[in-house]
């Protein structure tokens, strides 16, 4: 356990980095229906809609946009059906860059995040030859303020089977294994541990640095990927200085 990580360095210094710069309720349903269509329509026993219900809340969403997105994707009601994917890249200065993707038409889709990359710098590559730069996590978000103390929580998250707790300016963040994170965040909440969010994260397993032009090249490139709709997350390699993009 560290006071500062590998996944602290490479965030986003604009954002959080489990939230999409341009979330919107398209997205944010999108994700519902993708989970229930995996896993059932069921909550309580699909966790990965579990989480998705619970970001879309925390945004705002209608609850009946959220009923309407469960029951498209269970056979209820008609409607798009939409298929994940993910994306690879390489962007400014050889920098790695994975996408999660969530679209009606992947034809389209690919087409039209190729031209991105294209005009900033970068390149669209074949399936491959980045996802093995990233380890796909679990992560959860604890408010420092309202939070525990870091040697209760460190003991929590030992106990809970949590792999690494972190320190930001106002949230720990504890990292997990992606198949333990329902199983860490359960044993938090019954430790009576306030979490604000919990996601899968994908994180680098080796870093870039990358600063001046090519940074904001980037982080510009980054920020239209991040606003396409059918772009449900961007992962980078990169490590920016703290200036960068004027951040």
């Amino acid at each position: 356990m560290s006071g500062h990580s590998k996944w602290a360095n490479i965030k986003r210094k604009k954002a959080k980095v489990d939230e999409a710069k341009g979330a919107t309720f398209s997205r944010l349903t999108k994700d519902i229906a993708s989970a229930a269509r995996q896993g059932g329509g069921n909550p309580d026993t699909n966790f990965k809609l579990r989480l998705a219900v619970a970001k879309a809340k925390e945004q705002n969403v209608p609850t009946a946009n959220i009923e309407r997105a469960i029951q498209r994707a269970t056979g209820q009601l008609q409607g798009v059906t939409y298929e994940e994917g993910i994306y690879e890249g390489y962007g400014p200065a050889g920098t790695a860059l994975l996408l999660e993707i969530l679209t009606d038409n992947r034809n389209r889709t690919a087409g039209e995040v190729r031209h991105l990359f294209a005009r900033h710098g970068g390149a669209l590559s074949e399936s491959g030859s980045v996802l093995w730069m990233f380890e796909q996590k679990g992560r959860l978000v604890v408010p420092r303020a309202s939070g525990p103390g870091e040697e209760s929580l460190l003991e929590a998250v030992l106990e809970a089977g949590g792999e690494d707790l972190t320190a930001d300016e106002d949230e720990w963040e504890v990292v997990t294994a992606a198949d333990q994170l329902d199983a860490v965040h359960r044993a938090l909440e019954e430790a009576g541990v306030p979490i604000d969010a919990a996601s899968l994260v994908r994180i680098p397993t080796t870093t870039v640095e990358v600063e001046g032009p090519a940074a904001d090249r980037l982080l510009r490139l980054m920020d239209l990927l991040e606003e396409h709709d059918d772009v449900q997350r961007v992962y980078t390699n990169a490590l920016f200085p703290d200036d960068a993009g004027g951040a």
